[in-house]
């Protein structure tokens, strides 16, 4: 039978990838980081396959537009009657391309745990409380400076089955469309001092440390909205040598 992983062979693991790596710059994280133990399991094995028809994707998949955004949707603590618990927080950054442009009319989606550090998902398990006025998600369209905002919950740490005492730091989600459903791209934003940084997979499958930074936002004081919330500032970048780190490549 074998023995459950611990942090010690994770932390071993991360040590050796990130030893051969050097630290060097790369494109995407690996599709297959071993300390990561899923991604192993799911990533592809087999060559891409070539569409005929690259715009069928487009006409027979989800759509979107600009009438179904509502100015409510980046407030995710207002989408039910009562307020939900936790520290409120404002998040604000701009979406750039290479060249530090900003990039309008972008939707921007979010999801996240609550403050307790559990989803509002069917899979979630995790033995904490859920929050009957938080759902966790919200969305925007970036303005003429490429800025989106939101109003949320710090969201907690929680646990996961990767290996034995496995938390992952706290985060959200974050989800950018360009002008076509195909274009999406989805990274992970983390809070400034997170102790659980060392140890977690997921963040360190990200090998460069600069780019691993690059995912952590920023307190902003005069983001903070007196008596309401405190602010926090990240930029996503979305090509060039300061890119956001994405989970696919682009």
């Amino acid at each position: 039978m074998t023995s459950p992983l611990t942090q010690a062979d994770i932390d071993r693991e991360i040590a050796e990838v990130h030893t051969a790596r050097g630290g060097a710059a790369a494109d995407h994280p690996d599709r297959d980081f071993a300390p990561y133990r899923s991604s192993v399991l799911r990533h592809p094995k087999q060559p891409l396959v070539a569409l005929k028809d690259p715009e069928a994707a487009e006409l027979t998949g989800p759509v979107f537009g600009v009438a179904d955004v509502s100015p409510f949707d980046s407030d995710l603590t207002r989408q039910h009657l009562g307020e939900p618990l936790g520290e409120r927080i404002t998040v604000q950054g701009r979406v750039l391309d290479r060249d530090g442009r900003p990039v309008r009319g972008q939707l921007v989606e979010i999801w996240q745990a609550n403050a307790s550090g559990r989803y509002l998902h069917q899979r979630d398990d995790h033995p904490a409380p859920l929050d009957p006025n938080f759902t966790g998600v919200g969305r925007c369209l970036t303005d003429e400076e490429g800025r989106y905002t939101f109003t949320t919950i710090k969201p907690g740490a929680y646990p996961w089955r990767n290996h034995v005492n496995a938390w992952r730091p706290a985060h959200i989600h974050f989800s950018v469309f360009g002008t076509a459903f195909t274009q999406r791209l989805v990274t992970q934003m983390y809070f400034p001092n997170d102790p659980l940084f060392p140890y977690d997979p997921v963040l360190n499958s990200v090998t460069d440390e600069r780019a691993r930074q690059r995912l952590v936002c920023a307190y902003d004081h005069g983001l903070s909205v007196p008596e309401w919330t405190l602010g926090y500032r990240w930029d996503i970048v979305l090509d060039g040598p300061a890119a956001t780190w994405m989970e696919e490549g682009r």
